[in-house]
């Protein structure tokens, strides 16, 4: 994968103020990309925009709510007046939530429905009409996670909106091939972030119970999340990855 492939290229990527997003929006860039990062709070996107240029990348921040279908509509607007086109879209915003079952309150529920399931439908969506309206196809990767996989503790629900997620990718295949657009998850294990680096046990934990004895980098997940929008992907469709060290063959419980 030469940077030939990215060059001209203009992706959106959600949720990248830091930790996987930013890593995927920075390679991107490095690559060759014109790139919009988006996050929920605006200074981080600007700030982590101002990091990929002081890199030599060409990126743009947009701050703003992505499960709001007026900023979704936005982001989109905004690419194609910036950089003429969108190529890509990587969808990334998401959030947890923890609870167990039995605690689990619909509040809860309706803001982890709204910002995983509706953002990444509509936002979708809005990408999938430009690209169609272009005319040259597009690739979209959206974010699922281990937990749409095997079952974790205090994670019923969100482990719920990720299955759904991987379930639209499959679903999107019928719409979105006849004009050229593929669409993939990735489905992250644990992952070393500024997030779960709070945790002092993180790293010895799940080193030890990860068939590769590490957790993943965020270069880890951004390298495969790169492939999988890159014109070597075009024929892989409706498929998500797993990027976990072995994790969910095992499934050994982190509690």
């Amino acid at each position: 994968m030469t940077n030939n492939s990215f060059q001209n290229q203009v992706a959106i990527v959600t949720g990248a103020g830091i930790g996987i997003g930013f890593e995927v929006a920075r390679q991107l860039a490095t690559l060759g990309t014109k790139v919009v990062l988006n996050d929920i709070d605006e200074d981080l996107a600007k700030t982590a925009s101002q990091t990929i240029i002081k890199q030599g990348g060409i990126c743009e921040s947009f701050g703003g709510d992505i499960s709001d279908i007026n900023i979704i509509n936005q982001i989109v607007a905004f690419t194609v007046e910036k950089y003429g086109k969108l190529d890509m879209l990587i969808a990334n915003a998401g959030i947890t939530t923890f609870g167990n079952f039995l605690e689990y309150q619909p509040e809860s529920m309706q803001k982890l429905l709204q910002i995983n399931l509706f953002g990444t439908f509509f936002l979708t969506q809005a990408a999938t009409k430009q690209m169609v309206l272009q005319g040259h196809g597009g690739s979209i990767l959206l974010t699922s996670s281990v937990t749409a996989h095997q079952a974790h503790e205090n994670l019923a629900a969100y482990g719920m909106t990720k299955a759904g997620i991987e379930q639209l990718a499959k679903n999107l295949v019928i719409d979105l091939s006849p004009h050229q657009i593929n669409i993939n998850t990735i489905a992250p294990g644990a992952t070393l972030t500024e997030r779960t680096l709070q945790d002092s046990e993180y790293i010895s934990t799940w080193s030890r119970i990860t068939p590769t004895g590490r957790p993943s980098t965020v270069q880890d997940i951004a390298n495969a999340a790169v492939f999988l929008v890159s014109p070597l992907s075009r024929q892989i469709t409706g498929q998500s990855l797993v990027i976990d060290g072995g994790w969910t063959s095992v499934g050994v419980s982190p509690y």
